[in-house]
């Protein structure tokens, strides 16, 4: 396993000064993330063009992409696009959002399954993320999205296993599924809380995947909107060291 960062622990910054904060802070890997509703990177951005923003990262930075991240839905014309940009980056993995609560399941079987099959064609995993207000806050539901979905996979993020409607449930059944993760700390009534003050058991979590023989990216995500007063790069300094501690 390897850990990594994602540009949303910068993303109240433009993507190239969080490019330099996250290398700063002596990461090596970055995560991609994206949302039309952030001045930070707009998914349509790279969409336009995404020769262009592949130029734009190469001179931002040096530090190694290993995955795109959407905050949004995307249309199948536009995740073509964006899957041009990812082989160019020789990214392998693109998370994005499950649909919102209430969405018809097989609405959304038909929707995940036209994306799998245009990221298949460029040897890409797509998975949706576990959160809370979508289909895939029940641990359940998410499984049952995959099992119906034949190569989707799940992007694990155990805070909103932690701190939602589902903190007493059992989420042990996603892992068969999880191909990539999120990581911050929490508790059950907090979804983001300073490192160490938080409920998530990493040993147990890494212990799990190991089970899976999961080999892919441990991903830090911090939330800016909830850093408060927090010392963010004390706190990226805490989680990078204590799951580098954890994973060697």
């Amino acid at each position: 396993m390897f850990v990594a960062a994602s540009s949303r622990c910068f993303s109240d910054e433009s993507f190239e000064v969080s490019c330099e904060r996250l290398t700063d802070l002596e990461f090596d890997k970055i995560e991609i993330w994206m949302s039309e509703e952030s001045d930070h990177l707009k998914p349509s951005e790279v969409v336009a063009s995404p020769e262009d923003f592949y130029s734009r990262f190469r001179e931002a930075t040096r530090l190694t992409p290993i995955a795109f991240c959407l905050e949004n839905d995307i249309s199948p014309a536009g995740f073509k696009s964006l899957c041009k940009a990812a082989k160019m980056l020789r990214i392998a993995q693109i998370t994005i959002p499950a649909s919102p609560l209430g969405t018809p399941f097989n609405t959304e079987i038909d929707r995940l399954k036209a994306l799998l099959e245009i990221a298949s064609r460029d040897g890409i995993r797509l998975s949706i993320k576990t959160k809370t207000g979508q289909l895939t806050e029940d641990p359940r539901t998410a499984t049952e999205l995959c099992q119906s979905v034949k190569g989707l996979g799940l992007t694990l993020d155990p805070s909103y296993y932690t701190c939602g409607p589902f903190s007493n449930t059992s989420y042990d059944l996603v892992f068969p599924y999880v191909c990539h993760i999120h990581l911050r700390d929490s508790t059950a009534d907090q979804i983001q809380v300073p490192v160490g003050l938080g409920e998530i058991d990493y040993s147990r979590l890494i212990s799990m995947l190991e089970r899976q023989e999961y080999h892919q990216f441990l991903s830090v995500e911090l939330l800016p909107e909830l850093l408060k007063d927090t010392d963010r790069a004390l706190e990226l300094r805490k989680l990078r060291m204590l799951l580098e501690s954890v994973v060697i």
